[in-house]
């Protein structure tokens, strides 16, 4: 089975994946945050030339993400891949921001089946590294997904990995896994499962389900309990001491990346981490309103100190 990072924006970037396969262990892939590609002849810019640069990404297995509707940059996104070493880039179809959608990108792109089979079969053919794809089942209604699963198996994809909402649903209500299941009978290339893998109990469901699952992404589950691949697998839960450790060591490697915005960083991953407590709530009293890193820090050794640790955190939307 492949265990794989979900591509959370603000929250799965290098920093994180390194520390956290530090203190928990790699899992098999980790997918970056989406990237716009460059443009034509050009190089990708700072901020996002970090979360692909080699350096940052050694002894782990990244595939990068693009997010974008033209193809002449999604090749030449590749090809500036290709030479740094990378074997895959992933297409994102699935964001749901209203944003990105009204620009017609992420799960925007649903909406045009026609135009999305064209840029697919053109970046497939002119690609020189795999094209994988992350997709939802459309913008509004289910059944959209009948002809956009359709494009995609008359595509040669290196992968398709399901998110099974739409994009109106953002991440609300249940994951239609059926569309999952439908994908998985019809696809002529690999799949992959995505969609409120929380616990050990949900994902053997997900596999009693569907057995020829080869491929689970977690996201929001693995940042509420940072333990859960390693539990999938049969290891044991996270410790209080395992979580402070990693909460440390991520801390540090954010403040020395953005100075007292390591504050506002760590802030958005107590959204989830909170879960790792018995008390939730007064987790998100104590972090919500800390502005400067020694309130931070002080407001994080009294969560450590006073807090009952949960025996199993699972992220409860």
């Amino acid at each position: 089975m492949i265990l794989s990072l979900a591509p959370m924006e603000g929250l799965t970037g290098y920093m994180f994946r390194n520390v956290h396969a530090e203190c928990f262990g790699p899992l098999d892939r980790y997918y970056t945050p989406f990237l716009a590609p460059p443009h034509v002849g050009s190089g990708f810019g700072k901020k996002a030339f970090k979360e692909i640069d080699p350096q940052n990404n050694q002894g782990l297995n990244v595939v990068p993400q693009l997010l974008t509707r033209n193809a002449d940059e999604f090749v030449w996104a590749a090809q500036v891949l290709s030479e740094l070493g990378y074997a895959e880039v992933n297409l994102n179809l699935g964001c749901p921001s209203g944003t990105v959608v009204a620009k017609g990108r992420g799960s925007g792109f649903l909406r045009d089946p026609g135009e999305l089979e064209e840029f697919l079969q053109d970046v497939c053919e002119r690609s020189p590294i795999a094209v994988s794809v992350k997709t939802r089942l459309g913008l509004v209604e289910d059944r959209e997904y009948r002809q956009i699963l359709d494009l995609y198996c008359r595509l040669p994809l290196a992968e398709l990995i399901v998110h099974p909402r739409v994009q109106k649903d953002r991440y609300q209500g249940a994951p239609r896994q059926e569309a999952y299941g439908e994908t998985l009978r019809r696809a002529p290339f690999a799949v992959a499962y995505n969609g409120d893998v929380f616990s050990v109990d949900e994902y053997s469901a997900l596999c009693v389900a569907y057995p020829r699952t080869r491929h689970v992404m977690l996201g929001r589950g693995l940042l509420a309990n940072p333990a859960l691949a390693r539990m999938v697998r049969g290891g044991a839960p996270a410790t209080a001491a395992e979580l402070k450790r990693f909460h440390d060591k991520l801390f540090s490697a954010y403040l020395d990346e953005m100075g007292g915005n390591a504050v506002f960083r760590m802030k958005e991953w107590w959204f989830y981490a909170k879960f790792a407590f018995v008390d939730p709530l007064a987790v998100h009293r104590a972090v919500r309103k800390v502005r400067r890193a020694d309130e931070y820090e002080h407001a994080v050794a009294g969560v450590f100190s006073r807090e009952a640790f949960a025996a199993v955190p699972v992220f409860r939307a």
